[in-house]
């Protein structure tokens, strides 16, 4: 690939006087994993906010390459195509699954909307297209006409991450996918999303506060400290060789505790 599949010039954001996120730049590549860490209010969540279409950004723009397309603004888009794009082509995994699914609606329904939303009208397709996802996260197909307010967080999480990727998105945005569940569960969900990033070649974003998930998944990483990007550079060696006395002080507390 010559072109990447987002590509992010100048991006800020800013609530009132609060400046969330300045001067923020990026590309994604194709199976690219790309890390943005930092403490709690270091514009991380509202970055990613951003990418996803769900924040308009202050200034700056957020570009996207669809399938066989030139770049568009996802901000300058209509808001159809906007919407349109957001349920195929990409998708965000929110930390708590609930803000990601539609509780009222079975397992299998939660599914099949993508599906839906990419054109797909066969109910027997959508169905085995759902039943085939459900076991590919580890959840029981037959449980598919359950409500996801049955099942467990880490079940509702999986159940999330099939929900966004039975469309085949080309970049997925992954809000904190481990936080708020036990150990065992985490890393239950870690080896899950490995194995999908590896097996489909996902260009992934990922937030996180978790150094270990960071170097477990990402390529490249990110370092954000009151809205600004302090350090990037490939994964082992900003965890591994940090630079900025911020990111040394990430690195050093982590390794400490």
């Amino acid at each position: 690939m010559t072109e990447p599949l987002l590509r992010v010039r100048g991006l800020d954001k800013s609530f009132g006087r609060v400046a969330a996120c300045r001067g923020v730049s990026l590309d994604l590549w194709p199976g690219e994993v790309l890390g943005i860490v930092g403490e709690s209010g270091s514009g991380k969540t509202t970055l990613l906010r951003c990418l996803a279409g769900e924040l308009d950004p202050t200034e700056g723009t957020v570009e996207f390459r669809a399938a066989e397309a030139p770049f568009e603004d996802v901000y300058r888009m209509g808001e159809a195509r906007r919407r349109f794009l957001m349920r195929t082509q990409w998708g965000i995994v929110h930390q708590n699954p609930r803000d990601g699914l539609r509780l009222r609606v079975s397992a299998g329904g939660n599914v099949g909307e993508r599906l839906m939303a990419a054109g797909e009208r066969h109910y027997g397709r959508i169905r085995a297209e759902a039943v085939a996802w459900l076991d590919r996260v580890e959840l029981d197909p037959a449980r598919i006409d359950e409500l996801p307010a049955l099942f467990s967080g880490g079940m509702q999480q999986r159940l999330q991450i099939a929900r966004i990727l039975v469309s085949r998105p080309r970049v997925v945005y992954l809000d904190e996918p481990t936080g708020g569940l036990d150990v065992s569960i985490q890393a239950r969900l870690l080896d899950l999303l490995r194995r999908l990033v590896r097996d489909l070649a996902l260009a992934v974003v990922i937030v996180t506060h978790d150094l270990g998930v960071a170097r477990l998944l990402t390529d490249r990483l990110m370092v954000m400290r009151r809205g600004e990007v302090v350090e990037e550079g490939l994964t082992d060696q900003v965890l591994d060789d940090p630079h900025h006395a911020y990111s040394q002080l990430l690195v050093s507390s982590v390794i400490g505790a």
